[in-house]
C-alpha cells in the first residue's frame, strides 16, 4: 500500500497528549515479557542530534534534530552505521524469543500448501494460472493452449529470475493480443521503479529492448509489436507520461503519447472490457479523468469527460455503450451509460442506468454481454449485485456468514453466464465460486488449502459495534477460538489501517491462528478513513477530520476492554503505512491503553514530508492530509503528527519496521522516530527498530522470507501479552 492513510480540535489532542503518562496497574496473572530483562541487554543505539530548522512558507519554524538521518542516496556512512546498530540492538533484546520464533515461523510455513496453484482463467484462447513447488520462494507464471490437458508453457520462473539477488519482484506482465509477445514489468531494488523487457513467447527470445524508471503499466496495441508504458519521473517518482514504444527500436526513440502536468494525479493505463480502445486514467484524491482512443489506430487519445474537482468516474465500454461509475452528483457513486455514436466530452448526455442509493457504496463493476455485475459495500460489508442490461433481474450473490468479505475475481472475458467472485471471512479461507447467472448454480472451484491441522469449525466470528466518543457506530470484527470466554483476562491483538478509503475488510488470515490458539482475540477495527460505511465514512476520516481515525481506534478498544473480551494491560496495536501513522498518533494519545504496538512502514513524519514536494508521493496526497503550506492544514497536522508531539512520558513495547528502499514511506521517516522516543521516553519498556537493508515498502519479496518478519512480529508480541508458556 502507499502511505495513503481528523473532528476534535487540536485543543483537545493537546489535552489528550497531556493526560497520558501514568502506565496502569497489571491486572492479569501474565508473565513478565523475557525481552524485559534489560540488565543483560546492551545499551541500545543513541542517535546524534545535528540542529536543523524545517521552515514553512507561512513562517513557521520547527527543530528537527535527527533531519541529518536522511539521505536519498543511501550510502551516508554515519546514518547507515546508525540504522545497523539499530538492527544489531533488535537482534540482542529478542535473542531470548529466538526458540519461540522458530516455533512461529514452523507454524506459519506449516500452514501454507507449498505445492498450490491459481484457479485457471480463460482469456484468448489459453489458461492462465500461477503455481508454486515446494521449497520455492516465488511463483512460476504459465499457460496452457485450449485446455488444461495441453502441454504447460512457463512464462516466467519468477525463481530462476531472481536467482541471485537480494530482492526482485515481478511487478506486472502483459501478453500481446496475438498472444506471442509479453511485456514484463522487474523490480531488484525494492522501490518500485521498475525495468520493463519484452521477449518472444514462441521462442524464448528476450528482446534488446530494455526501459528503465518506469510504473508497472503496460498496454499493448492491436498491432502486437506497440507497447504502452509510463514513465516517471526520476526524482519525485510520480507518474508522469505515457509513451509508446515499438518492440526492436531503442527506447530513446520511443514517442510521447501524453503528459501529466498536474503533480497531484496519479496514472494508469488499460484497454476496456471490449477491446476497442486503449485508455490512460489520472486520477487524485477528489478528481479524476480518462481519455481513450481507438486501439486499432490509436493516433489521438480523447477525453471522455473533463476533469473537474470533488468528481470522480471510472468508465469502461462493452457492446456498443461505455458505463460509468460517478460519483456525479452521487456521493456514494450511481452507474451511468452513453451509447455509441454520441460525442464524448459532455456527461449531459450520460444516462442513468443504476441511481444512487445514501446506504450503499458502489465501489466496482465488471461488464458481461448479458449482464452487469456490481461490487457494493452496505452495513460494513461488501457484496456483489447481478442486474441484467434491462433490469429485470437484479439480484444479491448469497453470502453464507454474517461478517464476511465477497469480490470480484479473475473474469477474463465477457461472454459467459458464469459470475467468478471471491468469499472470506475471519474464519472461511480465500474461496473462489462461480455462479451461472442465469440458472443460479454455484460451483466450487477452490478453497485456499491452510495446513498444520487448521479446522474452521474450532473457531468463531463476531461483527460488533463499537460507540466511538461522537455517539457514530463503529463496526469491529473479531476471532477467536471457541471456549473463549469473556472474562476480561484474555490478550488482544488489534488491527486496522483507516486512509485512503481502503477498508480493513475481515478476511481470513493464517498467520494471525497462531495468536488465536495461544489464547489471543484478534480484532479488526473497521475506523473512519475507510469506506466499510461509505463514501461519507471515508471524508470523515480525512483532512480536517483525521483525528476520527486515531480516536475510533483507540474507542474500539475500551469497547473490546469493558465488553470482556480483553484484559486492560494486555492488548497490542498493530498497523503498517498509513496505519503506521494510526499507531504513531494512539502512541502520543493513549499509551496507557497499549502492552505492545507494532508500526510497519509508518508514515509518522507528516508534516516535514508534505511540506517537501521532492519526496514521492508528497504532490498527489495534499487532499487526503492537507498542505501544510496552509497554516490551518498546517496547525491541525501538527496536532497529530507522531513525530512531532513525541513527549517525555512512558510509552509502550514498541517495534517498528520499515525498508531502506522504501520509496512510499521513506525509511529515514520511522528512525527519526524512533531516535526521538528513545531520547525522549521515560520507561523502560524495549523500543526497537528493524530495518530492512535489502527492501522496500513491501517488505522481502520471498514468500517464507515474509513469514521470517511475521514470526519476528509474532514472537515480540506474545511475549510482551505473556502468552509465552
Amino acid at each position: 500500500m502507499s502511505r495513503r492513510i481528523l473532528p476534535f480540535s487540536a485543543a483537545f489532542l493537546a489535552v489528550a497528549l497531556a493526560g497520558c503518562a501514568a502506565q496502569p496497574a497489571r491486572t492479569s496473572d501474565a508473565p513478565a515479557p523475557a525481552a524485559a530483562a534489560a540488565a543483560t541487554l546492551p545499551a541500545p543505539p543513541v542517535a546524534a542530534k545535528k540542529p536543523y530548522v524545517v521552515r514553512a512558507p507561512h513562517g513557521a519554524e520547527r527543530q528537527d534534530e535527527y533531519y541529518w538521518l536522511r539521505d536519498d542516496t543511501r550510502k551516508n556512512p554515519e546514518m547507515l552505521a546508525y540504522l545497523t546498530a539499530e538492527n544489531d540492538y533488535t537482534d540482542a533484546v529478542l535473542r531470548p524469543l529466538e526458540a519461540l520464533e522458530e516455533t512461529l515461523y514452523a507454524e506459519l510455513v506449516g500452514r501454507v500448501k507449498q505445492d498450490d496453484s491459481s484457479v485457471p482463467y480463460l482469456e484468448d484462447g489459453y489458461w492462465y494460472y500461477t503455481r508454486y513447488e515446494t521449497g520455492q520462494e516465488y511463483p512460476i507464471h504459465a499457460r496452457r493452449q485450449g485446455s488444461m490437458d495441453a502441454p504447460e508453457q512457463v512464462l516466467f520462473d519468477v525463481n530462476a529470475m531472481a536467482a541471485g539477488k537480494n530482492f526482485f519482484q515481478l511487478g506486472n506482465f502483459e501478453v500481446s493480443p496475438d498472444g506471442r509477445l509479453v511485456a514484463w514489468a522487474e523490480d531488484a531494488v525494492g522501490r518500485r521503479q521498475y525495468v520493463l523487457k519484452v521477449k518472444n513467447l514462441d521462442t524464448g527470445e528476450v528482446f534488446a529492448d530494455q526501459i528503465t524508471g518506469a510504473s508497472s503499466g503496460l498496454m499493448w496495441g492491436n498491432d502486437n509489436r506497440t507497447l504502452y508504458y509510463i514513465e516517471n519521473d526520476p526524482v519525485t517518482l510520480l507518474s508522469k507520461r505515457v509513451k509508446a514504444h515499438v518492440v526492436g527500436t531503442p527506447a530513446s526513440a520511443d514517442t510521447l503519447v501524453y503528459e501529466e502536468k498536474d503533480d497531484t494525479f496519479y496514472m494508469g493505463i488499460g484497454r476496456t472490457r471490449s477491446d476497442q480502445y486503449l485508455c490512460i486514467g489520472v486520477q487524485s484524491t477528489v478528481s479524476s479523468e480518462m481519455r481513450c482512443a481507438d486501439a486499432d489506430a490509436p493516433r489521438e487519445f480523447t477525453v471522455l469527460a473533463p476533469r473537474q474537482r470533488d468528481f470522480e468516474y471510472q468508465a469502461d465500454h462493452l457492446n456498443g455503450r461505455w458505463v460509468f461509475n460517478t460519483n456525479w452528483d452521487a456521493q456514494n457513486f450511481r452507474v451511468m451509460t452513453l451509447a455509441d455514436g454520441q460525442p464524448w466530452g459532455n456527461r449531459n448526455l450520460w444516462r442513468e442506468m443504476i441511481p444512487h442509493s445514501p446506504d450503499v457504496l458502489i465501489s466496482g463493476l465488471e461488464l458481461f454481454d448479458g449482464f452487469i455485475a456490481i461490487s457494493e459495500r452496505s452495513g460494513g460489508l461488501q457484496r456483489i449485485r447481478i442486474r441484467g442490461w434491462d433490469g429485470k433481474r437484479d439480484e444479491f450473490v448469497k453470502a453464507d456468514e454474517s461478517a464476511y468479505s465477497m469480490g470480484l475475481a479473475m473474469n477474463a472475458e465477457p461472454g459467459t453466464d458464469w459470475l467468478r467472485y471471491t468469499y472470506t471471512s475471519l474464519t472461511t479461507p480465500a474461496t473462489t465460486f462461480e455462479v451461472n447467472t442465469r440458472t443460479g448454480e454455484r460451483k466450487l472451484l477452490k478453497e485456499q488449502p491452510v495446513l498444520g491441522g487448521f479446522d474452521k469449525s474450532n473457531y468463531a466470528t463476531e461483527r460488533l459495534w463499537a460507540t466511538a466518543r461522537d455517539g457514530t457506530k463503529v463496526p469491529v470484527s473479531v476471532l477467536y477460538r471457541k471456549g473463549f470466554e469473556k472474562n476480561g483476562r484474555a490478550a488482544l491483538y488489534q488491527y486496522s489501517y483507516g486512509s485512503y478509503g481502503s477498508s480493513s475488510d475481515p478476511g481470513f488470515n493464517g498467520n494471525v491462528i497462531s495468536l488465536v490458539d495461544r489464547g489471543a482475540v484478534y480484532a479488526v477495527a473497521h475506523i473512519r478513513g475507510g469506506q466499510e460505511m461509505g463514501r461519507a465514512w471515508y471524508d470523515d476520516g480525512k483532512l480536517l477530520n483525521k483525528v476520527n481515525t486515531f480516536t475510533d481506534f483507540i474507542d474500539v478498544t475500551d469497547f473490546l476492554v469493558k465488553e470482556g473480551y480483553a484484559a486492560p494491560d494486555r492488548v497490542a496495536a498493530m498497523g503498517g503505512s498509513a496505519g503506521g501513522l494510526l499507531m504513531g498518533a494512539i502512541a502520543n494519545m493513549a499509551p496507557e491503553k497499549y502492552k505492545a504496538i507494532v508500526a510497519h512502514v509508518p508514515f509518522v513524519d507528516v508534516v516535514t514530508t508534505m511540506l517537501d514536494e521532492s519526496i514521492p508521493l508528497t504532490t498527489n496526497e495534499f487532499d487526503e492530509w492537507g498542505n501544510p503550506k496552509d497554516k490551518a492544514y498546517y496547525d491541525y497536522m501538527l496536532s497529530y503528527s507522531p513525530y512531532d508531539q513525541v513527549q517525555a512520558k512512558a510509552y509502550p513495547a514498541m517495534l517498528v519496521t520499515t525498508g531502506l528502499w522504501d520509496s512510499q514511506v521513506q525509511y529515514f521517516e520511522p528512525a527519526k522516530w524512533v531516535a526521538r522516543l528513545r531520547a525522549k521516553k521515560t520507561d523502560a519498556n524495549p523500543l526497537l527498530l528493524r530495518t530492512n537493508m535489502e527492501a522496500g515498502h513491501g517488505g522481502k519479496s520471498g514468500r517464507f522470507q515474509r513469514y521470517r518478519e511475521r514470526a519476528e512480529e509474532y514472537a515480540f508480541v506474545l511475549d510482551q501479552l505473556g502468552l509465552v508458556k
